[in-house]
């Protein structure tokens, strides 16, 4: 039996995997600057959505913390972006998670102004029902909108609930537990807030990880 063309046959299939491999690399290397900046763009459209970009002067992409609050937040690491104009704080966008949605985990931003006023909010990704409770969705409804301007004290802490719980909120026809679990992580975000909120502006001091490591620090 001639070996030599199954030898031959290998030994093309191996220059063809290694050239395709290192075709896949160059492309990624070439694409990933751009990818970023895209990624970094979609970002920033969100944040400026809920935060003008006239109301701030910082980089707000970049000025960020990470706060640990499972039960107000959500989440263990949830990433906070800071809004500031002349170095004062003007506004917080939390990450925040709603982890009892009725199809599973929803992740919201929700901007918090410095008095407590809500500058709005925004539903990132979601698994609810089509139809019906992904109508918290901006592009599907108006609800979602609802929440700018809003506070602790407008409406009363009490009715942060949907109306069919005797509360201020709309549920959807069909789907109650969405709007329920949205509106009350919600509520639970402005409580953070409240009670911490203004720390997160604070500067590290020196002897804390440098300014390009602040997203890291832990509240």
């Amino acid at each position: 039996m001639n070996k030599y063309p199954i030898l031959v046959a290998g030994l093309l299939l191996a220059m063809f995997a290694v050239a395709g491999t290192g075709l896949v690399a160059f492309t990624q290397e070439q694409t990933k600057d751009r990818i970023a900046a895209n990624e970094r763009e979609a970002l920033l459209r969100s944040l400026n959505a809920l935060v003008p970009a006239d109301s701030i002067d910082n980089d707000i992409v970049t000025d960020t913390r990470f706060v640990n609050d499972i039960e107000r937040l959500g989440g263990d690491k949830i990433q906070v972006y800071l809004g500031r104009k002349g170095g004062q704080p003007v506004a917080a966008v939390f990450a925040s998670v709603v982890p009892d949605g009725y199809s599973g985990p929803i992740k919201l931003l929700v901007a918090v102004r410095t008095d407590g006023s809500l500058g709005g909010v925004r539903i990132v990704s979601h698994k609810e029902t089509p139809g019906l409770g992904d109508k918290v969705e901006e592009r599907k409804s108006d609800w979602v909108y609802s929440f700018k301007d809003k506070s602790l004290i407008n409406p009363d802490i009490s009715r942060w609930k949907v109306k069919r719980d005797g509360g201020d909120f709309d549920q959807f026809t069909g789907a109650t537990v969405t709007p329920r679990s949205i509106v009350g992580a919600v509520k639970n975000t402005l409580l953070y807030f409240r009670d911490k909120g203004m720390a997160l502006f604070e500067r590290p001091s020196d002897n804390e990880a440098p300014p390009e490591k602040v997203a890291s620090t832990q509240v």
